[in-house]
């Protein structure tokens, strides 16, 4: 059976570069029928946070990533860990090394002074010299010296390491803790992990990793090593090209669907479809057509995916994702059927769910009109044409085309252009430049709201 996994450590938010790795991996499992599970990499004593769990937790859970087994903790199989090092020690497959912090920084220093590549140098490795009472020793793993190991990775294809070229790499430290690497190829024996997928900065330690395993006579995993995201200017991404955490996006009014279709797109295609649902994905799935160069994060075709959803979405969704913007913003909803309107109305003119609140404030209570505009629009001859169309309103029949037409009028009355009209009662409606059709946006507010707020805005105009 596929069983796929996603292993986070817990040093900060659900990344956009982790929630793809998460992704592929779930896509892959529910393919194939098997089993995704989630593991947290929580060794990390200094930077691990709950915090983070939590934050990493509800990214998964807003995507739609669901696991079907864990999370599990590496800090609670800490005996695990122990248990199998000490196996290693008893085969004489690993050892305890005690050289100090002090000897191994000088090591390094006389290498890279040599022009030499920076490595342990075994010095402990068949030593019969009595342990320095002082020092806690680690447990280093007995790397092979000779040979290579070879594996076929299922997107970078065939990758050949000499032995020579690895160290004898940390397995306990001296603390008790698992390396990554040791708590990782112990975690994935035990959880029967048949395919691990994930960022290609892990390519290196591949090798390592199988030797471990090959050490515990345990079955190797297929390796897929997926190329790394880049910003748009083809630099390491980072927080000025958008990569903040994917629950920034959830705060911000982006949809999971979109993300989802977005992040899938990062690296790995199907032809030429650019739009599909999780079900589409999840049939088209395969590790074969997952690009071997990095992908580049591009925002505005997020966001460009995220406003096709939007449009396409239920509007009774919608208003559910909506009200908790437009509640925090200070807004009353009178019922269901007016913010479905205000939807209706709005949506096509708006990328995510908080511009669209953004945009609907005005509906549920008055703007103030900034300086700026009262001193461009507010003037003599703006009053007046409001003035005439209080009187004109509130006799009239209250639908839009009415509306529009009485805005018509007062524009030929007072012998001037539409938006001399247009734009005054816009501004004294909704505090706002770019909006809607004018007579749409007054049908949906009603005579007596509409009027309220002429009347409430007309003392602010000069005579």
């Amino acid at each position: 059976m596929v069983r796929t996994r996603f292993a986070p450590s817990p040093t900060g938010y659900l990344h956009i570069g982790g929630a793809r790795t998460a992704l592929f991996s779930w896509a892959f499992a529910r393919k194939h029928g098997g089993k995704f599970i989630l593991r947290i990499e929580d060794t990390d004593l200094e930077r691990s946070t709950q915090l983070s769990v939590q934050a990493i937790l509800d990214g998964m859970a807003w995507l739609g990533l669901d696991y079907d087994e864990g999370p599990f903790y590496q800090m609670q199989r800490l005996a695990r860990y122990h248990e199998v090092a000490e196996q290693l020690l008893q085969n004489n497959l690993a050892y305890r090394c005690y050289a100090s912090k002090e000897e191994l920084d000088l090591l390094r220093e006389q290498q890279r002074a040599a022009g030499l590549k920076p490595r342990y140098d075994g010095r402990w490795r068949d030593a019969k010299q009595p342990p320095p009472a002082e020092v806690k020793p680690v447990i280093r793993f007995k790397n092979p010296t000779e040979g290579h190991v070879v594996f076929d990775d299922l997107v970078k294809g065939k990758i050949v390491v000499a032995n020579s070229e690895l160290d004898d790499l940390v397995l306990l430290r001296s603390d008790g803790i698992p390396t990554y690497n040791f708590g990782v190829i112990v975690d994935d024996l035990d959880m029967n992990i048949s395919h691990v997928i994930r960022g290609d900065d892990h390519v290196n330690n591949t090798p390592r990793q199988i030797n471990i395993l090959k050490a515990l006579d345990a079955p190797i995993p297929q390796y897929a090593h997926v190329p790394m995201i880049l910003g748009a200017d083809g630099e390491r991404l980072s927080k000025r090209h958008g990569a903040v955490s994917v629950m920034h996006y959830h705060e911000e009014g982006y949809l999971p669907e979109a993300m989802i279709n977005y992040l899938a797109r990062l690296g790995w295609s199907h032809g030429d479809e650019e739009i599909f649902n999780t079900d589409q994905l999840i049939e088209w799935f395969d590790l074969a057509t997952i690009s071997r160069s990095p992908a580049k994060f591009n925002p505005e075709k997020l966001m460009w995916l995220n406003q096709h959803y939007l449009k396409n979405k239920d509007d009774v969704h919608i208003a559910e994702l909506m009200t908790p913007f437009l509640e925090q913003d200070g807004c009353h909803i009178p019922n269901q059927q007016y913010l479905l309107k205000v939807i209706n109305l709005l949506k096509e003119r708006v990328n995510t769910i908080s511009e669209l609140a953004d945009a609907a404030v005005y509906f549920f209570r008055p703007l103030e009109p900034s300086y700026d505009l009262k001193a461009q629009y507010f003037n003599p001859e703006a009053k007046s044409i409001l003035l005439y169309l209080i009187d004109k309103f509130n006799s009239l029949d209250w639908n839009r085309q009415a509306i529009h037409d009485e805005i018509k009028k007062a524009a030929a009355t007072f012998n001037v252009k539409l938006p001399k009209v247009a734009m005054p009662l816009r501004i004294v409606i909704t505090g706002e430049t770019q909006t809607p059709s004018i007579d749409a946006i007054l049908e949906l507010l009603g005579r007596t709201e509409t009027l309220k707020r002429i009347k409430q805005q007309i003392s602010y105009f000069p005579d």
